[in-house]
């Protein structure tokens, strides 16, 4: 009997160690039956990120736009904040989205996750697959310090606000949502809100708590993440081979610009941002592991691609104005963003960026993919460079995105209106 018992084990052990695909899926089931989500919660609520440095200059915009000259048409005016010529005065405001470029992780190799994203927002196993959900970016949070491209230290403030679970049993997906809050004071500059003449001399906890105020931001931006659940080979070649049914946008677009992303684009987009993740760059990895048919667009690309597209727009459409300085800069500009990604966008695959012009200040933007079909779904708010009791624009748009010559903050004038669009979120 025991030697039977004996023979039973060595072969119940040899299984274990051979498992095929339908087994490995028991075995993550009963893995996974014992997930907390409310300890997962809590776990990423309570992390602490650390702060980020940079000092912004306007190398990464130069090379980001010679990445995109051959995808987007050249401005039919002169562009506001241009990189091409960039010097401490001319082009001291940095084009919307250019932010992305700026402030990413100082993560060794040996910390990255097996899929080359940084672990700090990540849940755990067996929540490994990573996604761009969406977010949202308040360009003009304040009347006070803007992002500015001046070779000046800045300081990011990163945080998870909030953690929900979705799904039914065996496919949850957490979404985990990150605040990004930046500073553009520096040491030559002063702010009520804080009790330092530099960044550089207040205490961290200090300078954590001067950021929760938007008087201290000088862009407030929240990107939901989402992670799921790891796959099977078996169930990435399945979903790898599946088609999806897709939505029409209900507008017709006001403008629209068509391109098929290459994996050379997404390398350099991937360089540009310091990402690794292997979605973007190792096709393999995207078809055996994720179930996904090619390299995934950045979730970040898309919406940059957007916000140049709009830039565009309303600097053809609505015109710009030439600043003191020598600068330019358009008599609207865009004063958020809010965005969600509902398919995947593939490499090699065709694209359209579209807008829909509301006439009201207010914009649809979204794009589609090769079938016409909605992968990515947002509004913005545009502002006017003119006070709404007829101010210099002039004057106005110079203190908008440019701030004084002294390197001071800008004083406290008032923007002009901005459209309420309602979320489609």
């Amino acid at each position: 009997m025991s030697a039977t018992l004996a023979r039973r084990a060595r072969h119940s052990s040899l299984q274990q160690r051979n498992l095929g695909p339908t087994s490995l899926t028991s075995l993550i089931q009963r893995r996974n039956s014992s997930i907390s989500f409310e300890k997962i919660e809590s776990d990423l609520l309570s992390r602490q990120l650390p702060l980020l440095s940079d000092t912004p200059t306007g190398t990464p915009s130069i090379l980001l736009d010679a990445t995109l000259s051959d995808i987007l048409p050249p401005f039919l005016r002169p562009w506001p904040g241009s990189t091409a010529t960039w010097d401490k005065r001319t082009s001291a405001a940095y084009r919307p989205g250019h932010h992305l470029l700026y402030f990413p992780p100082r993560n060794p190799l040996s910390s990255l996750l097996p899929d080359g994203t940084d672990p700090a927002q990540s849940p755990g196993a067996p929540f490994v697959r990573r996604m761009w959900a969406g977010g949202r970016i308040d360009f003009l949070p304040t009347k006070g310090t803007k992002f500015r491209m001046m070779g000046e230290r800045m300081t990011c403030l990163e945080r998870i606000t909030k953690v929900s679970t979705k799904g039914k049993e065996g496919e949850e997906k957490i979404f985990v949502t990150v605040e990004r809050r930046f500073t553009g004071l520096t040491a030559k500059r002063r702010h009520p809100w804080f009790q330092a003449d530099s960044v550089g001399t207040l205490p961290e906890d200090q300078l954590r708590k001067a950021l929760l105020h938007d008087k201290c931001c000088s862009l407030v931006e929240e990107r939901d993440l989402v992670f799921m659940r790891e796959r099977t080979p078996e169930q990435a070649a399945d979903a790898a081979k599946m088609t999806s049914k897709y939505v029409k946008h209900p507008h017709k677009s006001s403008y629209s610009i068509s391109l098929t992303p290459t994996p050379s684009l997404l390398f350099r987009f991937s360089a540009l941002t310091f990402n690794a993740h292997r979605i973007h760059l190792d096709k393999s990895y995207c078809n055996n592991t994720e179930g996904h048919r090619n390299l995934l667009v950045h979730g970040p690309l898309s919406l940059m691609l957007m916000l140049e597209v709009l830039n565009r727009y309303l600097a053809d459409n609505y015109g710009v104005t030439r600043l003191g300085n020598g600068g330019t800069t358009q008599n609207r500009a865009i004063a958020s963003i809010q965005y969600r990604n509902i398919a995947p966008l593939y490499a090699e695959e065709l694209m359209n960026v579209c807008l829909h012009d509301r006439k009201d200040g207010g914009f649809d933007v979204w794009v589609e993919n090769q079938d016409g079909g909605l992968a990515v779904k947002g509004t913005a708010k545009t502002v006017s460079a003119a006070g709404p009791k007829g101010e210099s624009s002039k004057h106005i748009t110079e203190q908008l995105l440019v701030g004084d010559s002294k390197g001071e903050s800008p004083t406290d004038t008032t923007p002009g209106s901005v459209a309420e669009v309602p979320s489609r979120s």
